[in-house]
């Protein structure tokens, strides 16, 4: 199992958890998303390596973006 931590930037209340946990879900492979508001961060476990470009992409169709890791 993999697990990976993102930071989500642009949500503002549960509506946009919900959408970033829908859409980064339909990634192949991924078998959990947990998401926290207060903070941005999301967890992301999969059974496989993970795609980082496919998360973001999944991010990104939710309409919030995976800020840059510095």
């Amino acid at each position: 199992m993999t697990t990976a931590t993102y930071t989500v930037t642009g949500m503002t209340c549960g509506h946009c958890v919900s959408s970033v946990k829908e859409e980064v879900g339909e990634v192949p492979g991924v078998t959990g998303v947990e998401v926290d508001l207060a903070t941005g961060l999301m967890t992301v476990e999969s059974d496989s390596p993970l795609d980082t470009a496919r998360i973001r992409a999944a991010v990104e169709e939710a309409g919030y973006e995976v800020a840059d890791k510095r």
